[in-house]
């Protein structure tokens, strides 16, 4: 192996060893610790400490790195206490998650870190939300993200580089390219001769660089940071490397040909940079011997400090209240003038004012800039903020969620205009995934909002008209708001933005133009969690939410003489079950109206409640309404029979007939 010093002084040289030498020993401590059952699984990076190190230590301080499982090179190289490490691993209440996720799963911003999910492919797109942060602010940073060779056939990996390169992000995409995907050889993943050469696609610069070199890791990414941080741009690099052991410890090696296991053996990056040092006088046996006893005794101590802690303890209320992040909601009321306006402007009216108010708020999505997003929701945005905040992104939508989340890792907000609901499928992962857990895991917010054009009865078909809320609602870590109104629309957006939680906003696209409603001209905003008792009776109880509400009012209206409570929800997480419960125990009995089709909807978690905690107030069965169980249909008669809205009718009389 041939190594270059360059201009490199004698100092750094020691600290690109010494930096090696610290994650391969605590490696060789854990797979101990491992066999004694003393943690519950390794993913080893030995033989690939030269990418971490001299990646990490090419960067500044400041600048974000997202590594990946085999990088412990990089926490030690930020000089986490080992102690926290230690405690991470072994799932202990000082971890970095609290026992509540293991390994390299987390992430911290006094180091910088931002640890990666298993679905590996997001955090690729995060890095490029966390450049585009650095970018907007002028700040000449590099991000750095690591991915190994499996991960670059995600469709993740391919979303974030076009989006970097397309908006010309300081992102420096690292594979880790060790011969293997668990067991499945490169030949088996990919027909190119590179992975470097895929950034010719994305119109990229791209590096080979040998791995397990330290100095050419090293200088070569130094080079490449000083010039990205001179003129702002994506850069992809390839590190040819092996992985030395078991994709995990248990899976072991043996799918590995004898000869090739030898072969990489011979360039172990420390044995021969050691060997290199030695030569030119740089390291002696001596000093060798100090390093290494240095090291043992830091990592034998912090050990020490890492058994002695208690295990983590169960405590449901604190289980239960770190899923969100706290959030001071404080109320804002108008006095000021109220225009009658449609549900469009008012959802209009409530972005452009919180980006007056937020400046560092970024709304994302296809075809929002010049022209408005399809529903022109952003029409005349681009004069007032420019296009640097009012962004039209590329078709992918998982690219995209993921680069809100990086936005909000550097401190700031964004909005994500889904043009249909539907389409959200396509991000599905990072929302429910890395979004919705990431407050729980490592007690970082997701400051995003998806905005979600939703709904039917326009004749729009199968992948334009869902309402796909129980989508999310499941899934612990994320807000559900569905207004009804254009007063509503615009206070819960406005709430919905201030809220440092990840909220995913439905916007029935049928109410766009044909609901109107006076909505106060100036900013203002509506608690999470209240639902709305639109009319008071004391016959039935009424639940819905979006278009439901409009349909249960004609409906009403049209039944004088069933007196009911007609509760709009409005958010459905938080859920306002104790308005439902005390509408319940008055009028004896409950009817739930949801677009949705009717299995796995928030109707039926709604009637269990109910159930178990109204029993003894109801006088009849708890009825749900929802849509027929099949795809949104296209043709005007087969919509009006799939909606729900005749079925409503028939039932409603049915149960106050009962």
């Amino acid at each position: 192996m041939r190594y270059h010093i360059g201009d490199l002084e004698e100092q750094r040289l020691l600290d690109l060893y010494t930096g090696m030498l610290k994650p391969r020993m605590i490696e060789e401590k854990m797979l101990i610790l491992l066999r004694q059952g003393k943690i519950s699984k390794w993913f080893s990076g030995i033989g690939q400490e030269a990418i971490s190190v001299g990646v990490t230590q090419a960067l500044k301080e400041s600048e974000y790195i997202l590594p990946m499982h085999r990088n412990l090179g990089v926490f030690t190289s930020r000089n986490i206490p080992l102690n926290r490490l230690f405690a991470q691993w072994q799932g202990k209440q000082s971890g970095f998650t609290q026992g509540r996720d293991r390994s390299f799963h987390f992430g911290t911003q006094e180091y910088k870190i931002v640890g990666m999910i298993s679905h590996l492919g997001p955090q690729l797109g995060v890095a490029d939300g966390i450049a585009l942060a650095d970018m907007l602010r002028r700040k000449k940073r590099v991000t750095a993200v690591f991915t190994g060779e499996g991960a670059t056939s995600e469709g993740d990996f391919h979303e974030a580089l076009n989006v970097a390169s397309v908006w010309n992000l300081p992102v420096l995409f690292c594979i880790e390219n060790n011969g293997y995907g668990l067991s499945t050889p490169t030949n088996e993943q990919y027909n190119c001769e590179t992975l470097a050469d895929r950034a010719k696609g994305y119109g990229m610069e791209s590096r080979v660089i040998d791995g397990n070199n330290i100095l050419e890791v090293y200088s070569k990414i130094d080079e490449l940071c000083k010039a990205i941080r001179r003129r702002p741009r994506p850069v992809l690099v390839e590190f040819k490397t092996f992985r030395m052991r078991g994709h995990e410890e248990a899976s072991g090696t043996k799918y590995v040909p004898e000869k090739l296991m030898k072969e990489w053996g011979k360039k172990d990056p420390i044995a021969n940079y050691e060997a290199f040092l030695l030569d030119k006088g740089v390291l002696t046996f001596e000093k060798i011997e100090q390093l290494k006893a240095s090291i043992s005794e830091e990592i034998n101590v912090n050990l020490e400090l890492a058994f002695e802690e208690s295990p983590v303890s169960f405590n449901e209320t604190k289980e239960l209240n770190e899923v969100y992040q706290e959030f001071d909601y404080q109320e804002i009321n108008t006095n000021s003038e109220v225009k009658n306006i449609r549900f469009v402007d008012a959802i209009s009216e409530g972005l452009e004012q919180s980006m007056y108010r937020h400046n560092e708020l970024i709304i994302m999505g296809q075809d929002i800039a010049d022209y408005g997003g399809v529903f022109k929701i952003t029409e005349g945005f681009v004069p007032k903020f420019g296009k640097s905040r009012v962004r039209n992104t590329p078709i992918c939508e998982s690219g995209i969620v993921s680069a809100a989340m990086g936005l909000s890792i550097n401190g700031m907000k964004a909005v994500v205009e889904m043009q249909f609901a539907d389409f959200v499928s396509s991000g599905f992962n990072p929302i429910v995934n890395y979004l919705a857990k990431v407050h729980y895991r490592w007690n970082e917010k997701a400051d995003v909002v998806v905005r979600m054009p939703c709904g039917g009865g326009v004749g729009a078909g199968p992948f334009h008209s869902q309402t796909n809320e129980a989508w999310f609602t499941k899934t612990p870590g994320l807000k559900v708001v569905y207004p009804s109104s254009p007063y509503d629309a615009k206070g819960l957006l406005n709430t919905a933005i201030n809220d440092p939680n990840p909220v995913l906003f439905f916007e029935h696209k049928g109410l766009y133009r044909s609901v109107y409603g006076d909505v106060p001209t100036d900013y203002y905003t509506l608690p999470f969690g209240k639902a709305n008792v639109l009319r008071e009776g004391k016959s039935i109880t009424v639940v819905t939410y979006g278009a439901g509400v409009h349909w249960a009012s004609e409906i009403l209206d049209k039944n004088p003489e069933i007196e009911a409570d007609l509760l709009d929800l409005r958010t459905l997480q938080p859920l306002d079950i104790e308005a439902v419960f005390a509408s319940v125990k008055k009028t004896g009995k409950l009817i739930i109206l949801q677009e949705d089709t009717l299995f796995g909807g928030i109707a039926s978690d709604i009637s269990a409640m109910v159930m178990e905690e109204c029993f003894p107030y109801l006088d009849a069965p708890v009825k749900r309404v929802g849509s027929l169980e099949t795809p949104v249909p296209f043709a005007k008669a087969l919509e009006e029979n799939y909606l729900p809205k005749k079925r409503f009718e028939q039932v409603l009389l049915e149960l106050y007939a009962y």
